[in-house]
């Protein structure tokens, strides 16, 4: 017998670098009687040991992390431990990131802005072995399975592609982007340029044109 059989409670680990967030998942876990908060970090390395060891049920992941994205950690997460649930945080609407971390094997995606019921029915539907998928994920999904919306240029990028261009959009230099995803000045550059070709852009001026009328920031 587990330790969740044992309690009945549904152990949780959060991974969010925002202290203030962990806080309020952690006041949202104390206020319903069947989870409980199995441990909480800014690093990632954490969680992946503690689910070597089975230490929780569900991990909470942020999915912008300083240390690495979070689709990297949800990858790494499901080659450690395919059994435990993933469930993604996320300051971005749902039409940015849920369906490539859906394809990455995050068995939900949650914005942080959702009332405090959803994140525990999600935490509970995902735990029971199914998909979290709130209305505006559905819609995403259902867009791009009847063609309706024909495929956008950047749902061609990789993962880091697409985090170096939502965060060039944003107004950050390339500078500032290594140091906060710990990646060389060269590497990031040379992100921006695959994505630029990709997409068929020229300058940071038209990347983020683009990613304002695609709403991507």
């Amino acid at each position: 017998m587990n330790l969740t059989e044992q309690t009945g409670k549904i152990r949780v680990f959060i991974i969010d670098d925002h202290a203030i967030v962990r806080e309020g998942v952690k006041q949202i876990l104390a206020d319903t009687g069947d989870l409980e908060l199995a441990g909480d970090s800014a690093n990632s390395l954490d969680a992946i040991r503690m689910a070597r060891q089975k230490g929780f049920d569900v991990l909470l992941l942020d999915i912008s992390m300083p240390d690495k994205s979070g689709i990297e950690i949800l990858k790494q997460m499901r080659k450690e431990a395919p059994d435990i649930p993933v469930l993604i945080l996320s300051m971005h609407r749902e039409d940015q990131y849920a369906i490539r971390t859906l394809k990455a094997g995050a068995a939900g995606y949650l914005n942080k802005q959702s009332a405090p019921n959803d994140l525990v029915g999600a935490i509970r539907e995902v735990v029971a072995g199914r998909k979290y998928i709130n209305k505006e994920v559905a819609q995403a999904l259902a867009n791009q399975v009847s063609g309706d919306h024909p495929s956008a240029p950047h749902e061609i990028l990789s993962d880091r592609e697409y985090q170096t261009l939502t965060m060039i959009a944003s107004g950050k230099c390339v500078s500032d982007i290594g140091k906060e995803l710990n990646l060389s000045v060269k590497t990031v550059s040379m992100y921006r340029a695959r994505l630029l070709q990709k997409m068929k852009l020229k300058n940071n001026a038209e990347l983020m044109h683009y990613a304002m009328k695609n709403r991507l920031v």
